[in-house]
């Protein structure tokens, strides 16, 4: 047999022993994360979820040994790139901030070199070249992980910025619209009294029946809610600067979900009124739970908001519910749904990392390991015909904050929604913190 043969044959055998060796792997690698205090996101994941692309990432490495040196490597690691780049993406969706997901790329490439290292043990007629090879090749499998991870992330994180630029573009052009009407206003009182301007003792009447007093009226409810609208974007532009900074902090007590929310529909109900919507609050009668609850209270606000702004007909059902190791919120909206070319930026991406959270699941199920995730999220049939309604000023802000403000809390967040459907958002909290040193 030729050094070559030898060596890819070394090479097989050793791809051979970790693909029978995987689960073993995998459950090592969770037990090292388990044991990490600086990733906590994962604690109220399925396996499945928590697994993500990882089985496919391993699967590729054994790959890529066997196929060392050959015309098909590259293509091999093109293939590991891309599942390294969406596991990137579910992990952003799944609340991981980027330091979490270095890390457990960390702790993938020490459970693997820990099992070269038994193998070559194990097997001392294995030439030292050929441990060698393998050692470099998961080095490149982890250092490409890093790098697509990353570039996932701020790919994701560009989306969000063009999406609060387009809100500040946008708020900027009503700021001018304003003005040009305010402008408009006096212009037209001027008119009203030109006409009299030499008739000083009929200056008063003109004044007293000129159409300019309800003109005047109808501007200043304009320029209000101009106003308000301007100072709502402002403060949430803060909010998010906040959340970025790391100013935010997550202030863990002992609540109950089921009162927080009924409450909040309360004082919600008539800005529902308002615009001709109803509002339901379904769930438990009670639900105690640990968690920040001003911030809870900040998601379902935006969220509500957010659903209020879609939906023209129709309403807004909250719900919620608990399970064992978390709760969860959704907020379902009859609004006109979206399809991949229409939304925010943000909600696109929320959308498809939901999609392929659903497919994981599935493939785990089909696959015998069937996750303690709960079912993809009902939505609404939409009774709105306008799906443009749902691109108004500040959404994108709002939903940039509940983003950042569920990676605070190691919160969930999917979205569920397609044409002809409304909308639905749900968050998944854990029922409890264990360790608040880092927070």
């Amino acid at each position: 047999m030729s050094d070559e043969a030898a060596l890819r044959s070394a090479l097989q055998q050793l791809a051979g022993h970790l693909s029978q060796r995987r689960e073993q792997i995998l459950s090592a690698w969770h037990q090292a994360l388990d044991a990490d205090v600086e990733v906590t996101a994962h604690s109220n994941l399925s396996r499945a979820q928590f697994n993500d692309h990882i089985p496919a990432v391993l699967e590729g490495f054994e790959r890529r040994l066997c196929v060392a040196g050959s015309d098909d490597e590259e293509q091999v690691r093109a293939q590991e790139n891309a599942n390294a780049a969406e596991h990137g993406l579910l992990r952003w969706q799944q609340g991981f901030d980027q330091r979490e997901t270095m890390r457990e790329w960390g702790h993938l490439q020490l459970c693997l070199l820990r099992e070269i290292e038994q193998y070559a043990a194990a097997q001392p007629q294995v030439e030292q070249h050929v441990m060698a090879m393998a050692r470099r090749a998961l080095a490149c499998l982890c250092s490409d992980g890093l790098i697509e991870s990353a570039a996932r992330y701020q790919r994701l994180q560009q989306a969000e910025a063009a999406a609060r630029l387009r809100d500040l573009e946008h708020a900027f052009n009503e700021l001018q619209l304003l003005e040009r009407d305010r402008a408009e206003g006096w212009r037209q009182a001027a008119h009203d009294l030109r006409g009299s301007v030499g008739i000083i003792s009929n200056a008063s009447a003109v004044l007293g029946r000129e159409v300019s007093e309800p003109q005047r009226k109808q501007f200043s409810q304009i320029l209000q809610r101009g106003v308000s609208s301007l100072h709502t974007l402002l403060s949430d532009l803060i909010d998010v600067a906040r959340l970025e900074a790391g100013h935010e902090r997550r202030r863990i007590s002992e609540f109950d979900a089921a009162h927080t929310l009924r409450a909040l529909c309360e004082t919600m109900r008539e800005t529902a009124g308002e615009r001709s919507l109803f509002l339901l609050a379904q769930g438990a009668d009670s639900l105690p739970v640990a968690g920040d609850q001003a911030k809870v209270i900040r998601i379902a606000q935006n969220l509500l908001l957010n659903a209020f702004k879609a939906t023209q007909q129709g309403g807004v059902r909250v719900l919620w519910e608990g399970r064992e190791r978390q709760w969860t919120m959704c907020i379902q909206d009859t609004g006109p749904g979206f399809t991949r070319g229409s939304g925010a930026p943000l909600e696109q991406a929320l959308k498809r990392a939901t999609q392929e959270s659903h497919a994981m699941e599935a493939r785990a199920a089909a696959a015998g390991d069937a996750p303690a995730a709960p079912a993809p999220a009902a939505t609404l049939p939409s009774q709105s015909a306008h799906p443009s309604l749902r691109s108004l000023a500040g959404e994108g802000i709002g939903l940039s904050i509940v983003k950042r403000l569920c990676e605070l809390l190691d919160a969930t967040l999917e979205l569920e929604t397609s044409a002809g459907e409304g909308t639905t958002f749900r968050v998944s909290f854990p029922r409890s913190y264990a360790d608040e040193a880092n927070h």
